[in-house]
């Protein structure tokens, strides 16, 4: 128990407190600042002058002390120099800093009864201890289950912890110090925790994930964001600035017509509304991959002037079912808000393929996906002000009631360009490249046919690359002709090593195809001859087809022969040079060509008189996989056998001619072998010469 009896005499001037010891034998005394919150808290009938004991004075200053002050003591001689003004110092990091900072102060009293006796404490007398700041720190096992106490007199005990949730907040809100047992990093407090909070993370996961699936709101207050899967994620554009006009697309005019009229009805809708005109719900850009459909939509957008939705078809398929649906009518209400307005669906195909011809059952996502689509476009409450562009590739795995009138009114198609076409479309791409003056945009078009747009430019810009490589100043015709050589039969290996005996092969067996293809009748004439490996193949001749023949796609009979012929020519120049016994296996793609067009004779062509004008042999495969898989027999096996024989009746003849040629004409054949070896390459023009020097005349059957 504390003494009654005053441990030190005080005198109170201000807000200052002066200590001295009650024996007047010491000379010096202490002085306190005694902050403004104590002067303000005390009774206005209570004096500092007479204070009972040390520890009371103690209890009233520590009561008003933040934990971020604490207070100095010093000794002052009282009749000499002034008393020092006690400074708030930073913090110490001391459990009890008033123990330390505070000299010639009485302990204070503890009431025993409040902590319970011994080494081991119920929880509930452990909750107490803690209520009423008895517990000073603890240290919980690493399995969480007990903890280890220091009460504020010392002493220790261990508690048995339950599953109580609330533990760690009380000890928070009490300043008690909680720590973990060494060892495998305190997993045990932790997993203690997470097996209280891991139950309420999935189910509000959960909950989230089911909401957002379900096309939840979006945006402030609602469950938006990036697994917000319910909404569009089309790109919008109240004012298109694509940079792309019809001015920048070349080589498609009748496409570029079909879609100024659906621009013109967006500008000048009184036109032909005057006269019972309709404007079209939807256009279906058709074509083959590279001929210029996402820059058609690109160049309607920059023209039309109207607000624009872009997105792909694989936008609207996801995991969960329905997604997809909810999509398309997220897209639609936004387009119809913004009426009239243009929504673009690129590769459409991608959820408008074929109902019920797919692996699987009928209830999928695409199909859900597509009659969603099919709804929009044209369903019970009508879709007015909205047109859909879209385009595919693959037109005929479309759904035929997504083709029909009312939904796309039109299909636009897209195809490869013709002669003129690809001399416009090399001009647009030329645009900002150094040319030189031998360019002839007309001779490169000849020389590409069948090239879409996006050939072209890659063309172009192959070109401007060999030009920087071989640090040129600008891009010349052979750049441009080994660039056009690079992409049909790729890179030239110029590090190959080629033993003369092979390169007097490989230059007669390309000789024997360019010898053969130029004296055949109705056939493409030769652009060029090179036997640098290029690729898999060891040396190529390069023909010019007929621009009209591809074009129009019509081949006839004594064509196709003659195409046999001149694939047969290599290996029948190796024989003639070399042998039979010295031949190679260089001719193994030329057989296959071969067989491939003398069956499509036999069985498509109807060019066999023995089978006659019947097509046998059915294409096989899914339409919904998007591929030709097989081919199916739909004949007997007698027929088989005819067909068999019409086959190899067609090609020895093709290889009679071919040997007949090279025969014919050798020494004109030894002459442009040597060139070649001696060259590498032979250009169109040098080779006929020596037909020229050699009155080398026509095959005639």
């Amino acid at each position: 128990m504390a003494s009654t009896k005053p441990l030190l005499s005080s005198s109170f001037h201000g807000n200052q407190i002066f200590l001295s010891p009650p024996t007047p034998k010491t000379t010096k005394c202490s002085k306190l600042l005694i902050p403004q919150s104590i002067l303000n808290r005390r009774p206005s009938n209570t004096t500092l002058k007479n204070l009972p004991s040390q520890a009371t004075l103690a209890a009233l200053l520590f009561s008003s002390i933040t934990p971020q002050q604490t207070l100095a003591l010093d000794t002052i001689n009282p009749p000499n120099a002034p008393p020092p003004v006690i400074q708030a110092e930073a913090p110490k990091p001391i459990p009890s800093p008033f123990s330390q900072n505070l000299l010639m102060t009485a302990p204070k009293p503890q009431t025993q009864s409040d902590i319970p006796d011994g080494t081991q404490w119920r929880y509930s007398e452990f909750l107490n201890a803690v209520k009423k700041g008895k517990v000073e720190r603890v240290r919980f096992s690493k399995d969480g289950t007990t903890l280890q106490l220091t009460a504020v007199d010392g002493r220790r005990a261990t508690v048995t912890v339950p599953s109580d949730p609330d533990l760690i907040d009380i000890l928070a809100s009490n300043a008690v110090d909680i720590s973990v047992a060494e060892g495998d990093s305190g997993n045990g407090l932790f997993s203690f925790i997470g097996n209280l909070i891991f139950p309420f993370l999935a189910f509000a996961g959960l909950f989230l994930l089911f909401r957002r699936s379900q096309g939840g709101p979006g945006g402030p207050g609602g469950f938006g964001g990036p697994m917000d899967f319910g909404r569009s994620k089309s790109k919008f554009q109240e004012v298109p600035e694509t940079g792309v006009s019809f001015s920048d697309v070349a080589g498609a005019d009748q496409a570029k017509l079909e879609l100024q009229e659906v621009v013109d009805f967006l500008k000048n809708p009184d036109k032909y509304t005057a006269l019972g005109a309709k404007i079209p719900k939807g256009c279906l850009l058709v074509g083959p991959p590279g001929t210029g459909k996402t820059l058609l939509a690109r160049a309607v957008a920059g023209e039309a002037g109207v607000p624009f939705f872009s997105c792909a078809a694989s936008e609207f398929v996801e995991l969960f079912v329905g997604v997809g649906a909810s999509r398309v009518r997220d897209l639609f209400e936004k387009a119809k808000s913004k009426a009239p307005c243009i929504v673009f669906i690129d590769e459409i195909d991608a959820v408008g393929r074929q109902r019920g011809a797919g692996l699987g059952g009928g209830n999928d996502e695409r199909e859900q996906t597509i009659n969603q689509l099919l709804t929009e476009m044209d369903g019970f409450s009508g879709n007015s002000g909205v047109i859909v562009l879209a385009a595919t590739n693959r037109p005929d795995v479309l759904d035929s009631a997504l083709l029909r009138p009312g939904r796309f009114d039109r299909q636009v198609t897209v195809d490869r360009p013709d002669v003129a076409g690809r001399v416009r479309i090399l001009q647009v791409h030329s645009r900002g490249k150094a040319l030189a003056k031998d360019v002839d945009f007309e001779k490169i078009s000849r020389r590409t046919p069948g090239f879409t747009g996006a050939d072209l430019q890659n063309l172009m810009n192959e070109a401007a690359i060999l030009a920087a490589r071989r640090d040129l100043k600008e891009i010349s015709k052979d750049e441009i002709s080994d660039a056009l050589e690079r992409i049909i039969a790729g890179p030239e290996k110029k590090n190959a090593v080629v033993s003369e005996a092979k390169k007097k092969l490989v230059a007669y067996h390309e000789a024997g195809h360019a010898l053969v293809g130029a004296l055949m009748p109705e056939y493409d004439p030769v652009a060029k001859i090179s036997i640098i490996p290029r690729g898999q193949a060891g040396g190529l001749t390069f023909f010019a087809p007929s621009e009209e023949r591809l074009e129009s796609g019509l081949y006839s009979r004594s064509y196709l022969e003659n195409q046999m012929a001149v694939a047969l020519g290599g290996r029948v120049a190796e024989e003639v040079i070399f042998g039979d016994d010295n031949v190679t296996t260089g001719a193994s793609n030329d057989f296959m060509q071969v067989s491939r067009v003398a069956r499509q004779m036999v069985e498509r062509f109807g060019f066999s008189k023995k089978i006659g004008q019947v097509a046998i042999g059915g294409s096989g495969g899914n339409p919904f996989l998007g591929q030709q898989m097989s081919s199916q027999k739909d004949y007997s096996m007698a027929t088989a056998d005819v067909v068999d024989t019409e086959v190899r009746e067609l090609v020895e003849k093709a290889y009679e001619r071919a040997k007949q040629i090279i025969t014919t004409h050798i020494d004109i054949l030894h002459k442009l072998a040597l060139l070649l070896i001696e060259k590498e390459t032979v250009d169109g023009e040098e080779f006929m010469s020596l037909f020229i020097d050699g009155k080398a005349e026509l095959f005639v059957a």
